[in-house]
């Protein structure tokens, strides 16, 4: 899975319009979202050599991208 991007209607397709529909309702929905899409942008820009950093800092960065998708996830499962 590595350079592979990891946008949230790509992981979750089954919810596209569940997701459309909170990122125009719901403003923390899509303040998360956007942070989301933000961290697996700067994840893919890493992995794929555009830009170099750590690994340690590369691990925090997917952890971070996890618990978004994990809040994102939740979000989308109770709405």
């Amino acid at each position: 899975m590595l350079n592979e991007k990891h946008d949230l209607v790509h992981e979750l397709p089954e919810h596209r319009d569940r997701i459309h529909t909170l990122k125009m309702n719901n403003q923390h929905f899509a303040r998360l979202f956007n942070q989301y899409h933000k961290v697996d942008q700067e994840v893919h820009r890493i992995e794929t050599g555009v830009e170099t950093t750590s690994d340690n800092y590369l691990d925090e960065r997917k952890k971070h991208r996890l618990y978004l998708k994990d809040e994102l996830f939740h979000m989308i499962k109770t709405a």
